[in-house]
C-alpha cells in the first residue's frame, strides 16, 4: 500500500483550519503550523479539528499528525507545505522556512496574490537556503471557509477549478501530480505571472473600498458592498483599473481574462459593462461591505496586489495611473507608504530583466544577473 504524502500547513486562521482539517479527513498525515503558539492551543490539546462542511455533507473529528509553533518541527516529515497566510507574511514565513527546508520539498502558496512564488524564492536565496525546493502558487485559495470556534472548522463551499503554477513553470506538471492525489481541483495555471496578473481582488477590493470609504465609515459596513457600492461611476473606475492590469499582462506576453470574462467564468454572470454583470451576480447580494477601512481590502490587496500589478507596468512601460491613484490614496488613509511596503519589482530582484529574462525565469528557472 503506498504511503500516503505528508502535508504541513502553515497557518491556523479560518483557511489554514479548514486545509488542515480536509485534509486529515481525507486520511492524509497532516501537520498544522501556528506562529502563535496560543492559538493553536485547543487543537494541540486535542489532536484535532472538528470539521463541518455544508457543501459535502461532512461532519466529524479530524485528527492531526502534530500541531506545532515550531518551524523545525513543522517542516521535518512534510512533503507538500501548504502555506495559508495573508499575503503580507510571506516573506516572514520564507525566512523561517529557510533554515529547515529540505531537497523535493514543495511549497504551495495559497493564494500567492501577485508575484508571491517569486518573492518567497528571492528571500530564501537571501537566507542561503541551498535545498532543492519548488515554490508554486495558487490564483486563489481553493474554500470558502471560517473557524466557528478555536479547534472548529466549517467549509461552506470547494472551488471546482483552481489555476496553479510552479516557479519554475516546468514544475507545474510536477506538482499537480502530487497535489492531485487530494485536490483533483487544480489545474495548470500557465506561469505565476499569469497567475498572479489574473488576480481579479486587485481590481475589486481597494478601489471599491476606497471609493465607498465614506459610506463604509458612516455606516460601519452596514451596506451591500457589491450591490450598493458597485455604481456605474464606481464600475468605471474598476473597468480602467482592469484595462491597466490586462494591458500590463499583456507587455509580458500574457492574455489574462478581463473582468467581466472572469465574472462569466467563475458565476456565470453577463451584462454589457461590469456594473450590469456585478448586478447580474446573484452571488454577490446580500454580501455585506467591510465594516472599517482598516481591512485586508486596503493593507493586504494594496501592497501585495496592486502594486506588483503596477510596478510591472511601470517597468515595462504601461500607463497605470489608475492604479497608482488607488495606492497613494490608500496610502494616505492607512498613513503609510504602500509602494514603500509592497512587492515593487527591485524588492522582488525583477527589475533589471527585460521581458525575455523574465519570461525564462518564471519559465525555465534562468535568473539572469539574479
Amino acid at each position: 500500500m503506498t504511503q500516503k504524502t505528508h502535508y504541513t500547513v502553515i497557518g491556523a486562521g479560518h483557511g489554514g483550519k479548514a486545509m488542515a482539517a480536509h485534509l486529515a479527513l481525507m486520511g492524509f498525515p497532516t501537520t498544522l503550523y501556528n506562529r502563535t503558539a496560543d492559538h493553536i492551543y485547543a487543537i494541540r490539546e486535542l489532536s484535532g479539528l472538528d470539521l463541518e462542511s455544508t457543501e459535502a455533507g461532512i461532519r466529524g473529528f479530524c485528527r492531526l499528525a502534530g500541531v506545532t509553533s515550531n518551524m523545525a518541527e513543522a517542516l521535518e516529515k512534510a512533503e507538500m507545505i501548504m502555506v495559508v497566510v495573508p499575503s503580507s507574511a510571506h516573506a516572514d514565513i520564507a525566512r523561517s522556512c529557510a533554515p529547515h527546508l529540505r531537497d523535493g520539498q514543495i511549497v504551495v502558496l495559497h493564494p500567492g496574490r501577485t508575484c508571491g512564488a517569486i518573492e518567497f524564492a528571492k528571500i530564501l536565496r537571501e537566507n542561503n537556503c541551498s535545498a532543492d525546493v519548488t515554490i508554486a502558487e495558487a490564483e486563489t485559495f481553493i474554500y470558502a471557509s471560517r473557524s466557528d470556534g478555536p479547534a472548529q472548522a466549517r467549509i461552506f463551499r470547494i472551488k471546482e477549478a483552481v489555476p496553479l503554477a510552479a516557479l519554475p513553470a516546468n514544475r507545474t506538471r510536477m506538482v499537480l501530480d502530487r497535489i492531485h492525489e487530494a485536490y483533483p481541483q487544480y489545474i495548470d495555471g500557465g506561469n505565476v505571472l499569469q497567475t498572479g496578473l489574473n488576480n481579479m481582488g486587485a481590481i475589486f477590493h481597494p478601489a471599491l473600498t476606497i471609493l465607498n470609504s465614506g459610506w463604509i465609515e458612516a455606516t460601519h459596513g452596514d451596506y451591500q458592498f457589491y450591490i450598493d457600492g458597485v455604481t456605474p461611476s464606481v464600475a468605471r473606475v474598476l473597468e480602467a483599473l482592469d484595462r491597466e492590469r490586462v494591458t500590463v499582462a499583456s507587455s509580458l506576453g500574457i492574455r489574462a481574462r478581463t473582468a467581466l470574462e472572469w465574472l462569466k467564468l467563475a458565476y456565470d454572470a453577463t451584462g454589457e459593462d461590469l456594473h450590469e454583470a456585478v448586478h447580474n451576480q446573484p452571488g454577490y447580494y446580500g454580501i455585506k461591505a467591510p465594516p472599517t477601512l482598516n481591512h485586508r481590502y486596503i493593507f493586504e490587496d494594496v501592497p501585495m496586489s496592486l502594486v506588483p500589478i503596477a510596478s510591472l507596468g511601470q517597468r515595462y512601460g504601461v500607463s497605470v495611473r489608475g492604479m497608482d491613484s488607488i495606492i497613494r490614496v490608500s496610502s494616505i488613509i492607512h498613513r503609510t507608504d504602500y509602494w514603500r511596503r509592497g512587492r515593487t519589482i527591485d524588492k522582488l530582484g525583477i527589475d533589471n530583466l527585460s521581458v525575455g529574462e523574465l519570461t525564462a525565469y518564471v519559465n525555465e528557472g534562468i535568473l539572469e544577473g539574479g
